[in-house]
């Protein structure tokens, strides 16, 4: 009797086990990503990282003449405009002086702009289901103030992942041949301001940047995307054929979220990039030229920049380098969202951005 009561007991424990195996088999199957799952992420992230790479090439010139236009001297002037400047440049660099830091950028921009457009998906996949579930209307869609909150999650969670290679790639576009000091690179560059000025360092002008991100990336991806939806739905013009945009149409209304966005961010763009020269001892160097500064960049912090700003240069300097930034933006947004949609087609992935 005591043997068949231990092997009912021994069988007993031995079913359960099989069945705790073949649950944890199934709950693991539940869980586990499909390998086509895996494949459309792998294949979103890689348009959104050839889209910015693409795109912030096609327009480095002006993105270096940009930021030595928000962080020079305004006692000692080198750069009085677009032209000008372009020129300057050429000049005295030549050729390789106007791509000077795009490899950084980048270096940066690849995979922030990966990040930017997979996380602006899936956070509007995740909005659209919240707001359905809210109005109880399953054919519900997104609309522009959906987008903009879909777009600024995404601009903040891409910008904060890449922060520390934008602090580093401004400071390599402002030095020149002529700077004291030089930073030969990337590495180069996170390494000694670590070893210099401490890991917090790499996140000055953090604050700012958010700001910016929220109302930039957010109208970006809201003006294209409403922008998109307006056309598919009124027709106007004939631009449209068969419910699909042209790339030149799409091309155009990536220059209009481009415009709207950067408009409204970029005193908050310029105050950044004045705090991430705060702590640099060359700074004031680099950015004259010629080591003759008589105004030391010094901010305690975001306010700090922009009563100083203002209260020294007028508020006009909240907008220096915005000619050439809006001649960059409009290429540049276009290039990106279109190049992001051809790729994503090329890939054979869905190739409207949100659903």
């Amino acid at each position: 009797m005591a043997s068949e009561d231990v092997k009912a007991a021994r069988d007993s424990a031995v079913e359960k086990i099989v069945n705790l195996a073949e649950e944890a088999k199934l709950a693991r199957e539940e869980i586990k990503p499909t390998s086509h799952a895996v494949l459309s992420i792998c294949k979103s992230l890689v348009a959104g990282g050839v889209a910015g790479g693409v795109s912030r090439t096609a327009v480095a010139p002006l993105e270096r003449l940009k930021i030595l236009l928000q962080v020079q001297n305004p006692h000692n002037i080198k750069y009085n405009g677009t032209i000008q400047g372009l020129k300057y440049i050429w000049r005295t660099e030549g050729f390789k002086g106007l791509f000077k830091g795009n490899g950084t950028n980048c270096a940066r921009i690849v995979p922030n702009s990966a990040v930017k457009f997979f996380s602006y998906e899936q956070a509007s996949k995740g909005i659209l289901y919240l707001y359905r579930q809210q109005t109880g209307n399953e054919d519900a869609q997104l609309t522009p103030l959906l987008r903009l909150g879909a777009g600024a999650c995404a601009g903040i969670i891409a910008m904060s992942a890449t922060y520390p290679m934008d602090m580093v790639r401004g400071r390599l576009t402002v030095q020149t041949e002529n700077s004291p000091y030089q930073y030969r690179g990337m590495f180069h560059a996170l390494s000694t301001v670590l070893r210099e000025e401490g890991p917090r360092a790499l996140y000055k002008g953090w604050t700012p940047s958010v700001i910016g991100v929220i109302p930039y990336v957010g109208l970006n991806f809201a003006v294209y995307e409403s922008l998109k939806d307006w056309l598919v739905k009124t027709k106007p013009f004939g631009l449209v054929d068969n419910s699909e945009l042209g790339v030149v149409t799409r091309l155009a209304c990536g220059a209009a979220a481009g415009t709207v966005g950067q408009t409204v961010a970029y005193p908050l763009d310029v105050i950044r990039r004045r705090m991430q020269m705060v702590g640099w001892s060359h700074a004031a160097s680099i950015v004259t030229g010629d080591g003759r500064s008589k105004a030391p960049l010094e901010y305690t912090g975001m306010i700090d920049a922009f009563r100083k700003t203002v209260k020294y240069e007028g508020v006009r300097a909240l907008y220096k380098g915005l000619v050439p930034n809006s001649v960059k933006v409009v290429p540049s947004i276009s290039i990106a969202f279109v190049a992001y949609e051809q790729v994503k087609d090329l890939l054979g992935v869905e190739i409207r951005i949100s659903d």
